[in-house]
């Protein structure tokens, strides 16, 4: 009788496992569609986002000026429930304006720690390019370490922490390259783009019929998940089964960036690290639990296309770094 009985635990320990996977997925699901009721016609950035939460990394969302990326950011800030802050990346804005700094207290005479808009959930870093190179820095240690040291005492940020970052595209005239140590930080660069007509015209009538950017809680955007459901769901995506061909097919990509006549720099062991982990979490949105090529397909260009660097001559050619990775893409043998 002890056999049966063992068998039935079990049965209720993996049905309870499984009950508690789909209900992380229905979160995040649902995640998803609270912020399409704000923003219009931009899925692979939304769902981009979902996956970055899911990797505890960060994202850089680029596009020309207009096109809802701040807004994006914002209505998955209201679609959680989580603390969030948002900074205005500013010519003149300084490190510690984002970090946080001691501060004179006369009535004890002592110094006290400020803490700064990085000791959040999620940090908007709004127009992040638009702010000189030594303030752009202040957040490597923040996204890479997830502390703070000031005055040579290391202070740790809240979890999850993530920072989703947005900057116009580097030839409109006021913004700064970032370097590309901090582009390497950034778990996903997401394109967003102009939208097609019909979303266009989907954008203007919600705005004839009352729609205020301005005002997510009247548009219905509530929070409809929380550091429960991102802790379950990362959980799951850890346990997302990756086979030695799938792991082997990764290194390969990676590799061929090295190899290519187009670019003076290819992808590092980081970005293959982090390709890995985008596709385990795509496997697991789309509801499998193990990694098939596809998966790995679907997230090159946004966990690749920022770590990369062309020959000026391949830039000179009309070459963009979309293109050299979707042709590696399309040369590289895929594992059955």
């Amino acid at each position: 009788m002890s056999a049966p009985t063992t068998r039935n635990a079990g049965t209720t320990d993996n049905a309870g496992s499984t009950e508690n996977t789909d209900s992380a997925r229905a979160s995040l699901e649902a995640l998803r569609a609270e912020i399409a009721k704000a923003v219009v016609g931009q899925d692979p950035a939304v769902t981009g986002l979902v996956v970055a939460l899911l990797c505890r990394g960060h994202v850089l969302l680029e596009g020309v000026p207009g096109v809802a990326k701040t807004l994006l950011v914002r209505a998955l800030a209201a679609s959680l429930e989580l603390d969030t802050k948002r900074v205005q990346f500013t010519p003149d804005l300084m490190p510690s304006d984002i970090t946080g700094s001691l501060v004179y207290d006369a009535r004890t005479a002592e110094f006290s720690f400020q803490p700064g808009p990085v000791f959040t959930n999620l940090l908007l870093a709004d127009e992040i390019n638009r702010t000189p190179p030594k303030t752009q820095s202040s957040l490597l240690e923040a996204m890479e370490e997830r502390q703070v040291t000031v005055d040579g005492t290391p202070r740790p940020l809240p979890d999850p922490f993530l920072v989703a970052a947005t900057q116009n595209p580097v030839e409109y005239e006021g913004t700064y390259p970032l370097p590309e140590a901090q582009l390497d930080r950034f778990l996903l660069k997401l394109t967003v783009s102009l939208p097609s007509r019909d979303d266009e015209i989907s954008v203007l009538t919600r705005h004839a019929e009352g729609f205020n950017p301005r005002d997510l809680q009247a548009a219905g955007v509530r929070p409809v998940a929380g550091p429960a459901d991102l802790d379950a769901a990362r959980d799951a995506v850890a346990k997302t089964s990756v086979s030695p061909e799938i792991a082997g097919y990764v290194v390969d990509i990676c590799r061929a960036t090295r190899e290519s006549p187009s670019l003076s720099l290819g992808v590092s062991p980081r970005g293959a690290t982090a390709l890995l982990s985008t596709a385990r979490a795509w496997a697991w949105l789309t509801g499998r639990d193990y990694v098939i090529p596809d998966d790995v397909k679907a997230l090159a260009l946004p966990t690749l296309r920022h770590r990369i660097q062309l020959r000026p001559e391949a830039e000179m050619e009309g070459v963009t770094a979309d293109s050299v990775i979707t042709a590696i893409l399309a040369n590289v043998p895929v594992p059955r």
